[in-house]
């Protein structure tokens, strides 16, 4: 609720702002007969709307599970974003657009003095107003207000080009606003794409980072001298605040159901703790001391070692009683015949131990 209450007071404030420069650079644009000046100002009314849109967006994020969505409706704040990273492609297309309009049509505008005050202190307004939504952005984890800020900052570009444009033309009476909007134009569009790429990214869903990845495992390993090993993690994001992931973590086979319990329950409470994901924890049993199971382990091994996109093998048990080995493999997304390898392997170890069924599962690589 913290969260969303400061989204939306920055929203606001952004809101607010951005009408007092549309009303402002309208004002002068029409007097001065200026593009540039009258485009900056459409460009701020689309930031009020990409705050507007934030709001909306961070009230429906917040909504309560229910059945139909027992993950929440939090993802919504990335359709937010990808809607205003298409808000911000918009504005970049608009200022190439009228550039290259005022250039064709030869239009001269006629500035003053106030048109220089008014876009001086919009440029100033538009850094503060910028780096005051990437500060809440980083704060409160929103893309939305991010993508927000990134737009606030280009635009105090484009306003300072249009200073320049301004300047230029009451000094030299050369008119370069054209060649300016069309420029800072471009620039607009890369960020656009840059926030769009990053939207979308949530949206399909991302590698876990390996920094984190690495900080999650090595949390359980250290806190927990009896855990072997941590392999499958795997986290989901349901929006900025809600992660739901999984591992499983390697303990000898002697350890008895009491303790596994116990060991469970005290990883997914540090796991939420320190990092704000719910944790589903699931076992692999090692028995690899026995003489048939580490001579099983040790040449299976040896085999891997012909397979360059093996990346990883987990979860090796041995029962003796039921002759069967059962362990898993992951392969680098560049092996195309990941089913080939598997029958290879389980072809090569059946001509050494033909006595044993071996159960060889493919995991995919999804965190480091």
């Amino acid at each position: 609720m913290n969260r969303e209450k400061e989204i939306v007071k920055t929203s606001i404030i952004g809101i607010l702002t951005n009408i007092l420069l549309v009303g402002f650079k309208a004002f002068i644009g029409i007097l001065a007969m200026s593009i540039s000046i009258i485009m900056d100002a459409v460009n701020n009314l689309t930031d009020a709307l990409s705050s507007l849109i934030t709001i909306i967006g961070t009230k429906l994020a917040n909504k309560k599970p229910n059945k139909a969505h027992p993950y929440g409706y939090g993802r919504i704040e990335y359709l937010t974003s990808t809607l205003i990273a298409f808000i911000i492609l918009f504005a970049g297309a608009t200022a190439i657009y009228e550039s290259i309009v005022s250039l064709v049509e030869n239009k001269t505008p006629s500035y003053d003095n106030w048109a220089i005050i008014i876009v001086s202190v919009a440029i100033v307004v538009k850094i503060l107003l910028g780096l005051f939504f990437r500060y809440k952005a980083k704060k409160v984890s929103s893309d939305a207000l991010k993508s927000s800020g990134t737009d606030a900052l280009f635009d105090s570009i484009l306003s300072l080009a249009t200073l320049i444009a301004i300047i230029v033309s009451m000094t030299a009476h050369v008119y370069i606003e054209g060649y300016l909007g069309i420029i800072i134009g471009l620039f607009i569009l890369k960020s656009g794409f840059e926030a769009l790429k990053e939207s979308l990214a949530q949206i399909i869903g991302s590698r876990l980072e390996t920094e984190k990845a690495n900080a999650i495992k090595n949390l359980i390993l250290d806190n927990h001298k009896e855990v072997l090993g941590v392999y499958d993690l795997i986290v989901n994001n349901y929006g900025p605040d809600k992660s739901i992931g999984s591992a499983h973590i390697e303990v000898n086979d002697s350890i008895t159901a009491k303790e596994i319990q116990l060991l469970e329950r005290e990883i997914q409470t540090e796991v939420y703790i320190n990092f704000s994901i719910i944790m589903t924890v699931g076992i692999y049993a090692s028995n690899d001391s026995t003489e048939i199971s580490k001579k099983i382990k040790d040449y299976l091994l040896e085999i891997l070692k012909k397979y360059p996109h093996i990346i990883q093998m987990h979860g090796f048990y041995v029962d003796e009683v039921k002759k069967l080995v059962l362990f898993d493999i992951i392969f680098d997304f560049d092996e195309e015949n990941q089913s080939g390898v598997i029958s290879e392997i389980n072809t090569t170890l059946k001509e050494k131990f033909s006595e044993f069924t071996f159960n060889i599962i493919i995991d995919t690589d999804f965190s480091d």
